[in-house]
Order: C-alpha cells, then sequence, then structure tokens
C-alpha cells in the first residue's frame, strides 16, 4: 500500500485529503506537528508527500528542500499561492507537480495516481536496481535500505552514502577528509562534530538489524568498516 504523507497546517483540509485519499486505497498520514517535518518523514517513509507552502515556523520551501536531502519520493505542493513566481519556486526547491486552492479532489487525485505510476508504477524506469554486498550485509543506495539475513533498515541519504563509500573500500580504511569530501561539497564549512553525528547515526542503523561494533574508528586515519553479527561472525 503506497503512502501519502499530508503536510497541511489547515486541519480541515488535511481531514478531508486524508478521507478521500484512504477511499482509493492509499494510506495518508496527517502531519500535525510541523517543528520537524523532516523526522516525521524519515519515520513515516512515505512514497509521496503534499505540501502546503503556509505553514507554521517553516515553510514548504524549506521542508521540501530538506527532503529531498534523503530522498526523491514525489512531492505535490498544495497552494492557495497561485501566481506563476510561486509555482517556479516550488519546482526550484525541488517539487515534482504543483495544485493550486481551492481544488477538486478528483483532481488531486489524478495526479496522485500519475505521480505514483511515473515513479513506482508503469512509466517508472525499467532499470536494474544497484546494490553493494559483503558476506550478506546488502546495502541499496536507490532505496536508501541495507540488509541482513532478511532484516532490513531505512537510511539517511547521508548515511547510504557513508556505508557505499565503506563498501566499496572495505576492508581498507577510508580517511576523515574522503568521506566529508563525498557527504559534502565543502569540508571546511562543516563542523568537526557532524561527521562523528552521522557516523553514531550509521552505527545505530546497523544495530537495529543485528550488527554491533561497525563502524571502527581507526584513531588518526579515518573509518574501516569491521562488521561482528549477533552470531560472532565476521566479515
Amino acid at each position: 500500500m503506497y503512502k501519502i504523507m499530508i503536510v497541511e497546517d489547515d486541519s480541515k483540509i488535511a481531514e478531508l485529503l486524508q478521507s478521500h485519499i484512504n477511499k482509493y486505497g492509499y494510506e495518508a498520514i496527517v502531519a500535525t506537528e510541523f517543528g520537524d517535518i523532516l523526522n516525521m518523514f524519515q519515520t513515516v517513509q512515505p512514497h509521496m508527500v503534499l505540501l502546503d507552502i503556509n505553514l507554521p515556523s517553516f515553510d514548504g520551501y524549506y521542508w521540501c528542500s530538506q527532503i529531498r536531502t534523503v530522498s526523491t519520493c514525489p512531492i505535490i505542493f498544495i497552494s492557495a499561492r497561485s501566481g506563476e513566481m510561486e509555482q517556479v519556486m516550488a519546482l526550484g526547491y525541488g517539487a515534482d507537480d504543483f495544485i493550486t486552492k481551492p481544488f477538486h479532489y478528483e483532481i488531486v487525485l489524478a495526479k496522485i495516481q500519475s505521480n505514483l505510476r511515473r515513479v513506482y508504477g508503469d512509466y517508472a524506469p525499467k532499470i536494474q536496481e544497484r546494490s553493494l554486498q559483503q558476506s550478506g550485509l546488502t546495502l541499496y543506495p536507490e532505496r536508501l535500505e541495507i540488509e541482513l539475513n532478511g532484516k532490513n533498515v531505512s537510511l539517511t541519504k547521508n548515511e547510504s552514502t557513508l556505508l557505499k563509500l565503506l563498501l566499496q573500500r572495505y576492508p581498507r580504511v577510508v580517511s576523515r577528509e574522503a568521506i566529508l569530501d563525498k557527504l559534502w561539497d565543502n569540508a571546511s564549512y562543516v563542523d568537526d562534530n557532524t561527521l562523528s553525528v552521522n557516523v553514531t547515526r550509521t552505527r545505530k542503523k546497523l544495530g537495529e538489524i543485528g550488527i554491533y561494533d561497525a563502524l571502527e574508528t581507526v584513531r588518526g586515519a579515518g573509518y574501516r568498516l569491521k562488521v561482528t553479527w549477533e552470531n560472532g561472525e565476521s566479515l
């Protein structure tokens, strides 16, 4: 079942959208807290986002750009702003479509179905999915997932990029500088703790599928993938 995340601060509109979308066999999840939409997105892992522009704290353009750092899922703006510049800005921030309020629910549904077909269904490019493997540990970069023995966990874009680099160079040490250059274009502007935070989060994700002490810190050199499973086996 496709999951549609609705980010709309008008509760009445959000509830009506949810009800209408659910009738057609989708699972609509409505945001009720708007302080950290990215965190909700990563928790829900929706196949599509319906996003308003006028939101508390940060506007829809901001959250669209934040979602684009971790996902390429379809994003459709739904807004009362009908000017050409608003639509141009939405597309510039990474949106796939734009619907102006007031709208007909049939139009919203048609655009949802069209974008889902384009990305996941009949019209999706028939490209073989890439994966990287080491002794049963499999990384799927396109879907931002890692799997071991039938267990899988979702990753952020940075977590996926970090693991991809470590798997590609396994069992060699990857320098801190090489990782920073891969994750961020200009490493000189990245706080010293930023990489450590990403490594810690990646270790936690690996722990969820039964791998511990996976990212070894090699003092003065960088990081190395050294995976030990729960049953004691090692890569």
